[in-house]
């Protein structure tokens, strides 16, 4: 017979520094709503691979906009899943206004709540540099797409310069463009990853590989579960 034991340890957080939680969620995702076009071109761009019908799940949506958007260009069964309880309710919130079918649910993106092999394409977007245990989270997206599925990883570079950023706050007010520098060029920059790191992180996990994209601020990592591999 094993014993039973207890702990008096805090749980590990799924995420790297504060929680998005509050007052803070609600800032953000005001802010974010500003760059609607942004989620409207990528969601327009990632349309290419998602048919009709397709099971999709984005990983940390936040306030859910490309979620949103991914579901009414698509018609695709939209399914978003957020550690922050504030931005579930933020993000429901906001597919009812859009009068879009998109199932918001709260959950670890190293320890997704759902049965292997369901989903066509999983996308995350500029949430992966947060997440404490990234390779799980790869893991996990592996596990739970289909064979034949595609994940996509959009995020930060950590090599993005200081003009970047200048460019990217034009228009959001003195005080809310000095904030985000703030951001970007403290915790993003030190959160973010090289071209090498994130290169070998898909290699580590059970993708094994994927195909790495460049942009002036940023990456977008392409990874597939190949066509025989069931689990």
């Amino acid at each position: 017979m094993i014993a039973e034991t207890t702990s008096n340890a805090a749980p590990a957080k799924a995420y790297i520094g504060f929680g998005m939680e509050g007052f803070i969620a609600s800032w953000y995702a005001r802010q974010t709503f500003k760059d609607i076009d942004v989620f409207r071109n990528t969601a327009r761009r990632l349309s290419e691979h998602i048919t009709r019908g397709a099971r999709v799940l984005e990983v940390a949506p936040g306030p859910g906009y490309l979620a949103i958007e991914l579901a009414r260009v698509t018609g695709c069964r939209m399914i978003a899943l957020d550690i922050s309880h504030t931005f579930v309710s933020i993000a429901n919130e906001n597919a009812g206004k859009a009068g879009v079918d998109v199932c918001f649910e709260q959950g670890d993106a190293a320890n997704l709540p759902y049965p292997t092999g369901v989903f066509d394409f999983i996308v995350c977007r500029a949430a992966f540099k947060n997440f404490a245990s990234p390779l799980a989270a790869l893991d996990e997206m592996h596990r739970v797409l289909k064979p034949d599925g595609t994940a996509l990883i959009i995020d930060l570079r950590k090599d993005f310069s200081s003009g970047d950023v200048k460019e990217f706050v034009k228009g959001k007010g003195f005080v809310n463009a000095a904030l985000i520098r703030l951001i970007f060029n403290t915790m993003l920059k030190k959160r973010a990853y090289t071209c090498e790191a994130i290169s070998d992180l898909a290699e580590q996990s059970r993708f094994q590989h994927g195909d790495l994209r460049l942009d002036s601020v940023g990456f977008e990592l392409w990874l597939r579960k190949p066509a025989h591999d069931a689990g």
